[in-house]
């Protein structure tokens, strides 16, 4: 039986390993396209992230500024960081708040997953909104990660993206969500 998508449905035929990375898999894939030709996939294997939206009790947020090699600049982000093989996400967006900022939250809420790259990616980044935060250690990021914090309000943060001093993606989807009042 046909599935409904199947006039849209790839089915791959084989495939190998282009790169194996401490953190990325570049494969490559044969696959049957609908029309019955084929076609060369290439995509990212990534394990997963998290991204963690921390309000502060005045509703201030806390955004981090580290510097991201492939763009050669320091960008303002929200705390995130990738799963450990087998972590529960609300395990590693506790993980990464309190390596990243020294904050533990009272609260936690899942909003939504995304999917930023699905051109060539199949990366999922679970998006926690976390709250009640409360300092109670010094940040330690992990060897050879360097940031800093910093706190901003809502309105702030918006106009920074809006004025094109915060680019990151996840980030901008976390602000937007704010701002609709998820």
């Amino acid at each position: 039986m046909n599935s409904p998508d199947s006039h849209l449905t790839e089915t791959r035929l084989s495939g190998r390993e282009v790169f194996r990375g401490k953190l990325l898999e570049v494969k490559q894939d044969t696959v049957r396209l609908p029309d019955g030709g084929e076609a060369l996939r290439e995509y990212i294997v990534h394990p997963g992230a998290v991204m963690i939206i921390p309000v502060l009790p005045d509703g201030a947020l806390l955004l981090e500024r580290q510097f991201r090699y492939p763009l050669a600049r320091v960008l303002v982000e929200f705390p995130a960081g990738k799963l450990d093989p087998g972590e529960d996400p609300l395990t590693a967006a506790a993980r990464e708040l309190l390596e990243e900022t020294g904050y533990r939250a009272g609260r936690w809420r899942h909003l939504l997953n995304m999917n930023p790259v699905v051109s060539y990616s199949n990366e999922q980044i679970g998006i926690y909104l976390a709250e009640d935060l409360e300092r109670v250690a010094e940040a330690t990021p992990d060897h050879g990660e360097f940031l800093e914090t910093l706190i901003v309000s809502r309105r702030e943060a918006l106009a920074w993206m809006r004025a094109g001093r915060i680019t990151d993606a996840k980030t901008q989807l976390g602000l937007l969500l704010l701002e609709q009042g998820w």
